[in-house]
């Protein structure tokens, strides 16, 4: 078992510490908007096809974006560019509320507010992907790094949905905005207090836009490991990841409950990745990371399954929990391949386009979830994601002996794995 020093490892470096400080209380009230938004649409309309369309409002323009962020991430300052995108969103989070404790939010002002936190989203997750690695000097703290980036991830995403569902029925959605808006401080005071060394300037910065935007599409799609990874998240993130978007109905008409029981099953959800999470900070290498990642797709597309056949409480609690633990594990541990074998003068790039796949597809899928669930109901449509989740599982595990023959000679150029097998 792995000794808690090595599992936070990755603290030892100080830009790291100071932007996980931050990220831990801004990412609770980025959690409890979550909740608070969803809550609100549906309240308003107590429409599954509109909770769709808000949820594809609010991440459709990562699909626009990414690329053009993936090329200012790789030939700009990356800790400038996440000041202005945590800045403007701290500005989205005070207009929603100031709009919802007025008694003016309208369902088109909650669309063009989730537009525009989607633009500024398509510039910070590549970009604050990509700058990881100037936070963690050397490769051997990466994989920690990002697995403890995500374990403050699903922490947050454990306390804030819980908060917000006590916080909704005490105070309302208003409060829950203005506390989330409020919280962007944390990280916007780690951020100025960080000292991040000068970067040194890639080849080719004065390249037209389009000529770097394929290089990179060429980089990241002309090697079948990179590729592989890409499409499973996006297959995942299309089918699977958008139950998110349902459970205000299953709250309500499937179990019978109210905002305290959506809190819950988010919760639950958060602890499954919560636990994900730490399990990834404990390995010790990214070797073996392949099979990690085809147990997670099946985890999560059988919990889906299970979710979607639930009529208790207790049960779909279980069946988020696997959901939770499933996806955290599978995104994170793309994440940290990714991360550990792409080129640095392209890792923005590279990232992009992973943030492409997993925020990019997320969209589509809720607006495609939002459509079936109108027609077919919510169980029948989360049932369907994790159908689609299983088959993509069994295609990755085909094609794994030989992604994984591919990667080889990179770790064992690294030194994650010894040249002569053992």
């Amino acid at each position: 078992m792995p000794s808690l020093p090595h599992s936070l490892r990755a603290l030892r470096h100080r830009n790291f510490r100071l932007f996980l400080a931050g990220q831990i209380v801004s990412l609770a009230g980025t959690w409890m908007q979550s909740v608070a938004l969803s809550w609100l649409v549906y309240r308003l309309t107590r429409s599954p096809f509109l909770l769709g369309l808000v949820g594809f409002a609010g991440q459709v323009p990562s699909l626009v974006l990414a690329p053009i962020a993936g090329v200012w991430a790789d030939h700009g300052n990356r800790r400038r560019i996440i000041l202005a995108t945590q800045t403007l969103a701290m500005v989205q989070a005070l207009l929603l509320a100031a709009l919802v404790l007025t008694g003016r939010i309208t369902v088109p002002h909650v669309l063009a507010l989730s537009v525009f936190l989607g633009l500024v989203n398509g510039f910070d997750i590549p970009t604050r992907q990509a700058f990881l690695v100037e936070m963690v000097t050397g490769r051997e703290d990466l994989a920690n790094a990002i697995a403890l980036n995500s374990s403050v991830f699903n922490a947050a995403r454990l306390v804030g949905p819980a908060i917000a569902g006590v916080m909704i029925g005490l105070f309302g959605e208003g409060t829950v905005f203005l506390l989330n808006g409020l919280s962007y401080v944390a990280v916007l005071g780690a951020l100025l207090a960080m000292q991040v060394p000068p970067r040194a300037v890639p080849r080719g910065r004065g390249d037209p836009m389009a000529r770097k935007l394929t290089e990179g599409f060429r980089y990241a799609f002309g090697f079948p490991p990179i590729r592989a990874l890409i499409l499973l998240v996006a297959v995942v993130s299309l089918m699977g990841v958008p139950f998110t978007v349902l459970l205000p109905v299953f709250a309500t008409e499937v179990l019978g409950g109210g905002a305290n029981t959506l809190g819950f099953l988010m919760a639950a959800s958060g602890v499954g990745a919560l636990t994900g999470a730490l399990y990834l900070a404990g390995r010790r290498t990214v070797s073996g990371l392949g099979h990690v990642i085809l147990a997670a797709v099946a985890v999560f597309g059988a919990s889906l399954l299970g979710l979607g056949a639930s009529t208790r409480l207790a049960l779909s609690l279980a069946a988020l929990f696997g959901a939770g633990l499933g996806m955290m594990v599978q995104m994170a541990s793309s994440n940290t391949i990714l991360q550990t074998i792409v080129d640095d003068d392209k890792r923005g790039r590279v990232m992009s386009f992973y943030s492409m796949a997993f925020m990019g597809s997320v969209p589509f899928g809720s607006l495609l979830a939002g459509v079936l669930a109108s027609r077919i109901g919510a169980p029948r449509t989360v049932m369907l994601g994790g159908t689609a989740c299983l088959i993509a599982a069994v295609v990755f595990a085909r094609a794994l002996p030989a992604l994984r023959a591919q990667v080889r000679p990179i770790y064992v150029r690294l030194g994650i794995v010894p040249e002569v097998p053992v």
